[in-house]
């Protein structure tokens, strides 16, 4: 039987979640374990397990957090404490689903709890913030963000249809996540990056790969992406990793949309995995429509890629500091790495003829890059573009030869 896990603040949203658990346990036979993470009063409703627990399980108590008059620091302890509660539950084969719900004080301390939880456990969050940028409350795990579209204060013909539909849902996905998967095999498994303007690289390797007994995870590259590739990374599930498209460090270099943060590419090159890299779509940085792209920038070589996207070129500048940056961060690499340079154009648009194609750019990018490197980083300086079947290919290739001496040399040891 699965086991749902409600997880709020009940000292003001009792009502609410007693609904939630009502609708559960009448609609479906999963069971329901109630955690209150609320702070200043008293749950509104009878709980499984307590405030008082999760204060203690983050080294701290209720008394001490309120005395503290600091909401923030409070929300982040209850966040801790329940984090470590779910995982605990997890592990004990009692949480097959979480289900929470709130407002920005809530979301945050329930989605930090179910990031702790594995990837493909059901994660389902009713927000009031739910239709804005969800990202913060996300993270790199697969959380689904459900918005409230009224206030969560109450119940009414409005709240009580959204609520029945979210309870509906985690028991479902409960349930399914409790029946066993079909056999899916033991193939190893490689992390890919992907943008539009990498596609056909991808392909062509991840279909090479396979034939070769691989299984391939793609990710695409907009920042989250990146983000749960190395997630899953250093949670120990890949075997390799083919990071052809980095177009994140430039959107965190310059202040792009599809930043994945400082630390992009670290915790591959911490971890030891085999890794083949390369420089996809480094010659752009993201934003929105173009009318959001910020002023300073307006007068930069633009290209609309959809109307929710323009893409600006990144200057010789940029290119420069973006190949210091790879070039020290692979140089720090714990294990194998093998770097492939395409000379003829680093994305699809980036070709002699296209709209980004810029000599004094890309030059500045291979020797920034160049210059930083270290003597354990293999370098691949090929004449094609990214594109091209032929860069493809030798990057699979080059990958599996990684993989498979990597694999010779832990059995030996």
């Amino acid at each position: 039987m699965a086991t749902v896990v409600l997880l709020g603040t009940l000292d003001t949203k009792g009502a609410e979640y007693a609904y939630l658990r009502e609708q559960i346990e009448r609609n479906s036979s999963c069971d329901v374990i109630v955690i209150d993470g609320g702070i200043m009063a008293e749950p509104q409703m009878a709980v499984d397990i307590s405030r008082q627990d999760v204060a203690k399980a983050a080294e701290t108590t209720i008394d001490s957090l309120i005395a503290g008059n600091d909401r923030g620091a409070a929300v982040a302890a209850m966040a801790d404490g329940a984090s470590k509660i779910v995982s605990d539950l997890f592990a004990a084969g009692r949480l097959q689903g979480i289900l929470g719900l709130g407002g920005t004080g809530g979301t945050s301390l329930v989605t930090h709890a179910m990031q702790a939880l594995p990837v493909g456990v059901p994660k389902l969050m009713v927000s009031t913030v739910a239709s804005g940028d969800t990202r913060p409350y996300v993270g790199a795990v697969d959380i689904t963000m459900m918005y409230s579209v009224v206030d969560i204060a109450g119940i009414n013909r409005i709240s009580a249809r959204i609520l029945g539909n979210a309870a509906a849902g985690i028991a479902g996905m409960a349930t399914a996540y409790a029946a066993p998967l079909p056999d899916m095999g033991d193939k190893p498994l490689i992390g890919a990056t992907m943008f539009g303007v990498t596609t056909p690289s991808v392909t062509k390797a991840r279909e090479l790969l396979e034939a070769r007994g691989y299984e391939v995870l793609v990710f695409h590259a907009t920042g989250a992406g990146g983000q749960s590739m190395e997630a899953l990374v250093s949670g120990g599930f890949l075997d390799g990793v083919l990071d052809i498209t980095t177009t994140e460090m430039a959107d965190e270099l310059v202040g792009g949309v599809f930043s994945a943060g400082p630390d992009r590419m670290k915790a591959t090159c911490q971890s030891g995995l085999p890794q083949v890299v390369s420089l996809g779509a480094l010659d752009m940085v993201n934003f929105g429509p173009k009318d959001t792209v910020p002023e300073r920038f307006r007068d930069r070589n633009l290209y609309v890629h959809n109307p929710s996207i323009t893409l600006m070129r990144t200057t010789p500048e940029e290119c420069a500091e973006l190949g210091r940056r790879i070039g020290t961060r692979l140089s720090a690499a714990a294990g194998p790495v093998s770097l492939f340079i395409p000379r003829g154009g680093v994305s699809a648009i980036a070709v002699e003829g296209g709209v980004f194609h810029d000599a004094d750019a890309d030059t500045a990018l291979f020797d920034g890059l160049l210059k930083n490197l270290g003597d354990n980083v293999e370098v691949h300086d090929l004449e094609y573009d990214i594109n091209d079947p032929r860069f493809a290919t030798a990057m699979a290739d080059r990958l599996v030869e990684l993989i498979s001496t990597t694999t010779q040399t832990g059995k030996q040891a």
